[in-house]
């Protein structure tokens, strides 16, 4: 099937040295024949994804982005413990093959999995998957059943137990967000002060702790090519931890765009939300707190909290082109979403009944 996903070629200033890669993997993977061929995977603008890919073998790798790193992201050392911490209670993670944490080697810590071959809805849903407004509903589905799986894990019973911190989950992301975006903060970039003191006053207590993933997307699942109802993985673990499941789906829903939002908000669509049958935001809320039994009366601080955190990580990466530290010209549109993200959040605050 051709809508499974494919990597491209690798974009200027993320190149990879093929040797230095070729000679680490063959110090670690036994059976490696040949020269690798690395393209790039789309996507990226957080840590890079390449397709190492021998003759007898495929494979991903992932690195940090090039230049500045915020302080404490990108870690790929803990990416790769939380995936191997998933292997056996999470069907959905795929096999992680190496780490290297020599920066000499690369320059950066990276690490290597097994390249699950699936698709992943990038933007627009590929032509070969016309499916009805019933399917769609039911792919909305199958999503959240994989993130009530995931927030359902017994996480002391698993090596992710080293993630927990006593105290309260959403008292530290207000707090953390807070002071990553003033940090981050570029001149021409809104202050975002109102926003924050709305959250710092309207944050609730935290309603359970389990593993979470943090950035769960139509874009970071994959789908099985011959049954596209079904999920296979579940990629992207950067920011998996424990807390609270309601900000995870707050998160979660920041990127679902429904098809009668705002002219501005339609052009921030990243994934094919959009379309006849695909749950609203709502409904996915409706949906969740059936299979979970959590009640949740109002939606509102979930939603803002995750919109503003996705403005956070907006600021990072543009703070990364605004100083020349990437070349990806991508990044420097960034900063329109964020001037109106800035004006959308405070209409939703004054809107809201909290």
């Amino acid at each position: 099937m051709t809508a499974i996903d494919q990597a491209g070629a690798v974009r200027a200033g993320e190149e990879l040295d093929v040797a230095v890669v070729d000679q680490y993997l063959k110090s670690q993977i036994p059976g490696l024949d040949g020269t690798p061929e690395i393209t790039q995977f789309p996507g990226g603008a957080s840590n890079l994804t390449y397709l190492v890919k021998y003759p007898n073998r495929e494979m991903v790798l992932r690195r940090p982005p090039f230049g500045r790193k915020a302080k404490g992201a990108h870690d790929m050392g803990r990416e790769y413990r939380v995936m191997q911490g998933l292997q056996n209670v999470y069907p959905y993670v795929p096999r992680m093959l190496a780490f290297c944490q020599d920066e000499a080697v690369m320059g950066a810590e990276f690490y290597v999995m097994e390249r699950l071959q699936g698709i992943i809805l990038r933007g627009e849903m590929p032509a070969e998957l016309s499916f009805t407004p019933e399917q769609h509903r039911k792919l909305c589905e199958s999503v959240i059943d994989r993130l009530v799986d995931l927030h359902s894990i017994d996480f002391e019973q698993t090596p992710l137990v080293e993630l927990y911190k006593p105290g309260d989950y959403v008292e530290r992301q207000i707090s953390g967000w807070s002071e990553r975006f003033r940090n981050a903060r570029t001149e021409d970039a809104p202050d975002f002060e109102e926003v924050m003191a709305w959250l710092d006053a309207k944050k609730p207590a935290q309603v359970k702790r389990c593993i979470i993933h943090n950035d769960y997307r139509f874009d970071n699942v994959v789908l099985d090519p011959d049954d596209p109802m079904q999920i296979i993985g579940v990629l992207d673990w950067e920011m998996a931890t424990i807390g609270d499941p309601l900000m995870d789906l707050g998160n979660s829903l920041a990127y679902w765009v429904e098809e009668s939002d705002p002219p501005q908000i339609q052009m921030m669509r990243r994934q094919p939300t959009h379309l006849p049958g695909m749950m609203t935001r709502q409904e996915m809320v409706d949906y969740y707190c059936k299979r979970t039994g959590l009640s949740v009366p109002n939606f509102d601080f979930y939603s803002v909290y995750g919109i503003f955190r996705l403005v956070v990580i907006l600021q990072q990466i543009y703070y990364r082109f605004f100083h020349g530290q990437t070349q990806d010209k991508r990044f420097g549109m960034f900063i329109h979403v964020i001037k109106f993200l800035d004006g959308y959040l405070k209409e939703k605050i004054e809107k809201s009944e909290l």
